[in-house]
């Protein structure tokens, strides 16, 4: 456990590499920390500090530098960080703004989040668990050919074309649709094979292709992620390095970002900070990632984070992505006919 000045002097070097990017001297520590010491008790506590694995110094004379474990002591020293009111309704009045379709939603969330945070925002599309029955609806097209039309919970529309054995009107479709409605809304592909439901052939054919379908629509391998804000990382010293630029490409052209970003614990509203090599790919262990979940646990979910170097700006990524996540939320908990997340307005 760190002293007070020691935690003062810590934050000290963490805020000013943030913001400058260059290895921080003690002069600039007791200039910045405004504590009534001189700079050889500074210089101490520095070397208190390296010992410790808080800071790093190349060498002896030079600046010093956060480590991994400073950034995290820093980051959960950080207490109820929240976008200024302002901004909250600036967001606000963007998302009222745009189309009420979820790819609108998701391209407006990264263009916001990596203009706020100067770095690379990624967000994945929420997604079922396990698709639910909203709808469904029979369409006569010729004497016996019928398209099968489901819609899932979150929207989501799904068709397929069956033949019945003879042919059938639209009414006696309108009746068959009516009466697996009643037996199947609210319910997934496994509760449907488990339900014990008399069906006659022509219903048991539409049966068996809803159950396709919803097993087409679970075991679909997730979008790639939206994002956005690259040039902003691109800009930064890190990056000056063509190594570095090439690592962040091959993540890109690879599409790993998906796996990489999602949380791998159950959902969780709040936010989750992985500093350096905490990240549990090996890629990434050179930058910061932090996200939250957002949506309707069990339901639909999705993830939306930042990725950076380390010397991010921990705590206006923080607050930004809190708030986008409850924006998102709330969002999509009125697409599904939820109740809404707490509104901050």
């Amino acid at each position: 456990m760190l002293t007070s000045r020691a935690e003062i002097i810590l934050r000290s070097i963490v805020r000013q590499y943030i913001t400058k990017a260059v290895p921080v001297s003690s002069s600039s520590i007791l200039e910045d920390c405004g504590l009534d010491i001189c700079s050889a008790t500074i210089r101490n506590e520095v070397v208190r500090l390296e010992t410790e694995g808080y800071i790093l110094r190349p060498h002896h004379s030079a600046g010093s530098i956060p480590a991994d474990k400073g950034y995290r002591y820093y980051v959960e020293s950080l207490k109820d960080v929240e976008l200024p009111t302002n901004d909250k309704f600036l967001i606000r009045h963007l998302f009222h703004q745009v189309e009420k379709e979820m790819e609108e939603w998701l391209n407006l969330t990264v263009a916001v989040l990596s203009q706020r945070v100067q770095s690379m925002a990624v967000v994945t599309m929420p997604r079922q668990t396990q698709g639910k029955v909203h709808h469904i609806e029979l369409v006569s097209l010729q004497d016996n050919l019928v398209l099968v039309v489901l819609i899932l919970r979150g929207a989501k529309v799904k068709q397929q074309l069956i033949n019945f054995e003879d042919a059938v009107s639209q009414p006696e479709l309108t009746l068959i649709s009516n009466r697996l409605n009643d037996a199947y809304a609210g319910l997934t592909r496994f509760q449907i094979e488990q339900k014990l439901f008399n069906l006659n052939p022509d219903e048991f054919k539409v049966r068996d292709s809803l159950v396709k379908m919803m097993r087409g629509e679970d075991e679909q391998e997730s979008r790639e992620p939206f994002f956005d804000g690259l040039h902003y990382m691109l800009e930064q010293p890190e990056f000056h390095q063509n190594q570095r630029v090439q690592e962040i490409m091959q993540l890109l052209e690879q599409k790993k970002l998906s796996k990489m970003i999602a949380p791998p614990a159950p959902f969780n509203r709040g936010v989750q900070v992985y500093i350096g090599q905490e990240n549990a790919s090996a890629e990434i262990r050179d930058y910061s990632l932090i996200v939250s979940q957002y949506g309707i646990p069990d339901e639909a979910v999705g993830t939306i984070g930042v990725i950076g170097p380390t010397r991010m700006a921990y705590e206006r990524a923080l607050s930004a992505v809190s708030y986008l996540s409850l924006v998102m939320s709330t969002l999509v908990a009125e697409l599904y006919g939820k109740a809404p997340v707490d509104k901050d307005e």
